[in-house]
């Protein structure tokens, strides 16, 4: 199972060139993962790398509870993968991120890439700050979480 895990700072370059952290490239390179899609997230300001074995998991997952001759979840599905575009590393570890994709998350020099789980998320640097909470309101949810869960189980 992949699992990325990490928070690195990186540049992309003026061509749209941003090197996979070394940490991501040897997973992906241990499970012979080379293909990678990257997609606007759904509810976030950020681009998100599925590895190609997940990127297909999460497709057939939407699919299986979409109905094909239903035409709003038909469109739904559409506007899923349309954006979806499949990319493999260079041999420097680099991706090309388009300008398009660029432009949809204000993404200019500066870049943070995260280890969320089975993805790679690729964050502007100043929409990451806007989107974190502070380490008290964070503690504070979290315990909140746990308590319910631990009330549940």
């Amino acid at each position: 199972m992949l699992q990325f895990l990490g928070n690195i700072e990186a540049k992309i370059d003026t061509k749209g060139r941003v090197f996979v952290p070394a940490a991501f490239r040897k997973i992906l390179q241990s499970s012979s993962q080379n293909t990678l899609i990257l997609r606007k997230d759904i509810f976030q300001e950020c681009l998100v790398l599925y590895p190609l074995d997940v990127w297909e998991e999460e497709v057939a997952k939407l699919r299986s509870r979409l109905n094909r001759w239903n035409k709003e979840e038909q469109a739904l599905f559409r506007q899923f993968v349309v954006d979806a575009e499949r990319m493999e590393m260079d041999a420097n570890g680099r991706i090309l991120i388009s300008k398009r994709y660029c432009q949809m998350v204000g993404i200019t020099s500066e870049v943070r890439l995260l280890g969320i789980d089975n993805t790679i998320e690729i964050w502007a640097n100043e929409a990451l700050e806007r989107t974190l909470v502070s380490a008290e309101d964070f503690s504070a949810r979290i315990q909140t979480l746990m308590d319910n869960d631990s009330q549940n189980g």
